[in-house]
């Protein structure tokens, strides 16, 4: 099943409202228009508004869970620079089809060694824009993912408004996929 797809949910479901960042319940039988499969989530547009739904709530949509848009390769399963860069590209707002590292929201990343000998990665990272409600849920899934590879034991993802967000921030990637180049 693919981006476009209309199901009804097979039962009730935990959602997110998009943009507000609202927890909701939507109720079996609803039905939703897939629009977005990425980094493991689904973003459905459904009663007027979308909603973002966690990867492990496929089998509401009547999916299976596309374990590889979600699991780190094992070949950057261990901390390093490039795969706490890798893990952070499979991290999407849910309405743009861009990953948060080519959309520009990542503004500095650190890793730190830890006296008992494990690692703690920071993350600072913004949004498109200051009210979106949408921030606590892209951080907690930058961090999770973070927290996923092997050796760190901790990470933190700021939220930071300081620079301003602005499209001239867009990689040469995420432009070509919003057709901005």
């Amino acid at each position: 099943m693919s981006a476009g797809t209309t199901v009804k949910l097979s039962r009730d479901c935990a959602a997110i409202q998009i943009p507000v960042g609202t927890e909701v319940t939507l109720k079996a039988e609803t039905p939703v228009d897939i629009v977005q499969t990425l980094g493991g989530t689904y973003t459905v547009h459904s009663m007027g508004g979308l909603f973002r739904i966690d990867g492990k709530d496929a089998d509401a949509l009547g999916l299976k869970l596309d374990a590889s848009a979600a699991t780190i390769p094992p070949a950057l399963q261990s901390v390093s620079e490039q795969a706490v860069w890798s893990v952070l590209k499979t991290c999407f707002d849910p309405e743009i089809p861009v990953n948060i590292v080519d959309l520009g929201l990542v503004y500095d990343m650190g890793i730190e060694e830890l006296p008992a000998g494990g690692r703690k990665v920071f993350v600072k990272m913004t949004l498109t824009a200051p009210g979106c409600g949408m921030g606590p849920t892209i951080a907690r899934d930058a961090q999770q993912k973070i927290l996923a590879l092997d050796g760190v034991e901790d990470a933190s993802v700021e939220v930071v408004w300081d620079p301003p967000w602005h499209q001239s921030m867009i990689s040469a990637e995420g432009r070509k996929i919003l057709g901005l180049s």
